[in-house]
């Protein structure tokens, strides 16, 4: 079969490789018949995220439909479309029984504390073969599977395994209630979701970011924009708010993906730009941390501690790699911020999400802007690593 795969850094083929099998009783086959590229993805062509396995398939976003079931998978069978969360969890354990999925004790064979497992991911997240492949194999299928009703289509569910849900639960965790005011710092896929989310709880959203594009689309959706290329943003986020900054802040950014080679080995003129990106002085504000080779620029994380109200809650579900070790925490404390954040549960959120699809509360298809073969992921990818308007995210279609 047809998969995409890893074999070094900013090198992704599409090669023949073996289908997948039955490993594990409770183990289900799935024929992928759509998949996504997320910015995630990025982080592992470009090397943000090291150590994966030479010849892994990519991919943690899946929809498809089950082929075969192992002996104890009693709650499917062959012909049932499904979507797949991109998170793995056992469903038993004291964290999945409390909805923490993305904290599984069994799923991830490097042992209790080794943390989320998720398909497509380095080594540390249990080296799970992904879902950018015409099969795939999916361990704890019982749990890791969520049954498709015909009202949902494949663009629409494809949206439901990682993204929406993970801008659900950024919404979710920074506890919004009717009348908030929250600001979401990134346009991308996963902060349009955390936007349309916190819209419908009730909030006044205002979106940063300086592509026109997404901000577009973030202003059809409702909420207010900034051009953080064009305005300081902590000062506009601030005035808007009558001085007071907003409850709640969303970074649905994380490391900066725009920028592929950090650290001792990078070009030092690509350091030098970073540096002066960290170090903008905003008008009669504090100065941006520096950057330190190594690290990533965290400025989203800068501007929602700055533009955040006093005792207001900061909700990260950007991704940090375990390198990253740079945070405002003294500014952070001083203004009695809640801080929480995390990997999504994505099995806690997605029945949920599949019934507001079904029942028309939002379409998410309007944020899948393109879609291409999976025989064509190599220019996908390279396109979208671009980020070229238009191209918010990408759904790869499996050959008949």
């Amino acid at each position: 079969m047809k998969a995409v795969v890893w074999r070094g850094l900013g090198d992704i083929r599409v090669e023949d490789v073996a289908e997948p099998e039955i490993q594990n009783s409770t183990d289900a086959i799935v024929r992928l018949t759509s998949s996504a590229i997320c910015g995630t993805d990025l982080h592992f062509v470009r090397g943000t995220f090291a150590d994966l396995r030479e010849g892994i398939i990519l991919g943690h976003e899946g929809v498809g439909i089950v082929e075969q079931v192992g002996d104890m998978v009693r709650n499917l069978e062959p012909g049932d479309r499904v979507v797949i969360p991109s998170t793995i969890a056992c469903g038993t354990c004291s964290y999945c029984r409390k909805g923490y999925y993305a904290q599984c004790d069994n799923a991830n064979p490097g042992g209790k504390r080794a943390g989320t497992a998720f398909f497509g991911g380095p080594k540390a997240a249990g080296d799970f073969d992904g879902l950018q492949a015409e099969k795939a194999r999916i361990p704890y299928a019982h749990i890791g599977l969520v049954k498709l009703p015909d009202e949902v289509s494949d663009e629409q569910a494809i949206l439901i395994s990682d993204i929406f849900p993970t801008g659900y639960f950024g919404a979710d965790i920074a506890e919004i209630e009717e009348g908030h005011s929250v600001a979401v710092f990134g346009c991308g896929p996963v902060g349009q979701f955390a936007i349309a989310s916190a819209l419908l709880m009730g909030a006044r959203v205002i979106a940063v970011d300086s592509q026109e594009d997404r901000l577009a689309i973030a202003r059809r959706q409702g909420a207010e924009v900034v051009n953080f290329e064009k305005e300081d943003p902590v000062e506009t986020i601030v005035e808007l708010t009558g001085g007071i900054g907003v409850d709640r802040a969303i970074d649905a950014v994380g490391v900066d993906a725009e920028h592929p080679h950090r650290g001792p080995a990078a070009d030092p003129e690509e350091n030098e730009k970073f540096e002066a990106q960290a170090q903008k002085i905003a008008p009669d504000g504090p100065e941006r941390p520096p950057f330190k080779p190594g690290d990533a620029p965290s400025q989203a994380l800068n501007w929602a501690v700055e533009a955040l109200a006093k005792a207001g809650t900061l909700s990260i579900i950007g991704v940090y790699p375990p390198t990253v070790t740079t945070f405002p925490i003294g500014q952070a404390m001083n203004k009695n911020l809640t801080i929480r954040m995390g990997n999504c549960n994505h099995r806690k959120y997605i029945p949920h999400l599949v019934d507001l699809v079904r029942a028309g509360v939002i379409d998410p298809v309007s944020l899948l802007t393109q879609s291409d073969e999976l025989t064509d992921a190599v220019e996908a990818y390279e396109t979208f690593d671009q980020r070229k308007p238009g191209w918010l995210k990408v759904e790869l279609e499996p050959a008949e």
